[in-house]
């Protein structure tokens, strides 16, 4: 009989088998993020719908479309959030984090979008952040950029490209946009579905589209870098000059847009397509209007979000290992004397040695059955206590992975047995069998 209860489709279990690689990143983004001064932010699932109507737009695919909207018992409209950035401004200004102050931010965790699942493309997808608050200059531009390149280095992914454009002033932008709805406009004729939608509400989307049949009427559309003001001409060559300095190459690509009115000046996205067609792994931006928006007093704001899913199948396709760092030790124990001796041992040793990592053999079985399942296990040795062994005070040490005899110490000694191990090397990570 099938069993009735799955998993909603494109919200997925991640098992023990792959959690060890997603511990990874995660451990290597906290540690990236700390090392450039970001502090983490922990924030809501759940968020007032208009937060997300007024942040990303209400004429948005995100919010017409996609978004987990519902009402609570109270009759509120509340909604699952489907990025971080406007959960994080509505924080910084209802707790005052903004007020004559600077602030480097990070977050992380689970986000939701009702989409087509597809590889890399959940409904449920988790998203690390980084958004930095009252510094309007390209420097603080520069550095999340940096810090995106060296995340890339710490997790040995060498194939991502970085593009980057300007979007320019908000009303550079809307004399340009004035221009490409006339340009899109006389050739209405060749626009898709959703460009021909978009070219009334959101044109510069019209940029963005993956649609082949249109790449050559976008290549000769009006390129806004020819329309940028001269402060945001001089903020984007200055950020050039930023990342020339730290030897981060780019590419500028005229083409990448964002749609919101909020966005100004400095754009830019990670991509690859290590895992097929071109994707994007981390995209990015200024967006100075959009804390004044939701509330709070104009302050500028820059940051990028770094999808986790697409990351740890980039780390699996590069043949990164998945599988968990087993025991160091498995301990064996026969009897119910043995089971009470067992567990005062292992706690001793674990409070002793607290990098140890210990598997205690529950569950019952002989001699033989808890070897297998020690080998199984990958732990380099067995501690093994029978009847014999709990009425001498005594362990049997005996080695799993490399040629040794066995022996017998006191278990008063075992502590300082394995401490010696651990500085021969001889007691280091390894895969299991």
């Amino acid at each position: 009989m099938a069993n009735p209860f799955q998993a909603i489709r494109g919200m997925n279990d991640i098992l023990p088998a792959e959690s060890a690689l997603w511990q990874r990143l995660e451990a290597t983004l906290r540690e990236t993020l700390a090392a450039y001064g970001y502090r983490e932010i922990r924030l809501p699932l759940v968020e007032k719908t208009e937060l997300f109507a007024r942040s990303i737009g209400e004429v948005t695919d995100i919010v017409e479309k996609e978004m987990y909207t519902f009402a609570d018992r109270n009759g509120d409209s509340l909604t699952l959030r489907p990025e971080g950035t406007a959960g994080c401004v509505r924080a910084c200004i209802e707790h005052g984090l903004l007020h004559h102050q600077t602030q480097r931010l990070w977050y992380a965790g689970p986000m939701f979008r009702y989409e087509k699942p597809q590889k890399g493309r959940y409904r449920q997808f988790h998203q690390v952040g980084a958004e930095a608050y009252g510094m309007g200059g390209p420097d603080i531009d520069a550095e999340l950029i940096c810090l995106s390149a060296r995340l890339w280095r710490r997790l040995g992914l060498r194939d991502a490209v970085l593009q980057i454009n300007s979007l320019g002033s908000s009303a550079a932008r809307a004399a340009y946009r004035e221009r490409l709805v006339g340009y899109f406009a006389a050739r209405r004729e060749a626009l898709d579905e959703d460009s021909q939608r978009r070219l009334a509400t959101n044109p510069l989307r019209i940029l963005d589209s993956k649609n082949p049949t249109m790449r050559a009427l976008i290549a000769e559309a009006p390129s806004l870098l020819d329309h940028l003001d001269a402060e945001s001409r001089a903020h984007f060559e200055r950020l050039q000059s930023l990342l020339d300095a730290a030897g981060v190459a780019y590419e500028i690509n005229p083409r990448l847009v964002r749609g919101l009115d909020y966005y100004c000046k400095t754009v830019f996205e990670w991509v690859t397509d290590t895992l097929g067609a071109q994707g994007t792994i981390c995209a990015g931006g200024r967006y100075d209007g959009l804390i004044e928006q939701l509330g709070g007093q104009p302050v500028s704001g820059v940051g990028f979000a770094v999808g986790l899913e697409r990351l740890v199948a980039m780390l699996a396709a590069a043949g990164q290992p998945s599988a968990g760092a087993p025991p160091h030790v498995y301990l064996i124990v026969a009897g119910d004397p043995a089971q009470r001796a067992g567990f005062a041992l292992a706690e001793r040793l674990r409070d002793e040695l607290p990098d140890l990592r210990l598997q205690m053999h529950c569950g019952g079985g002989g001699f033989k059955a808890q070897f297998r399942r020690a080998d199984h296990s990958g732990a380099q040795i067995a501690l093994v206590l029978g009847e014999n062994e709990v009425a001498a005070g005594a362990v049997a040490i005996k080695p799993l992975r490399e040629t040794g005899e066995q022996l017998t110490l006191p278990q008063s000694e075992v502590a300082a047995y394995l401490r010696a191990a651990a500085l021969e090397r001889t007691l280091t990570p390894s895969n299991p069998d």
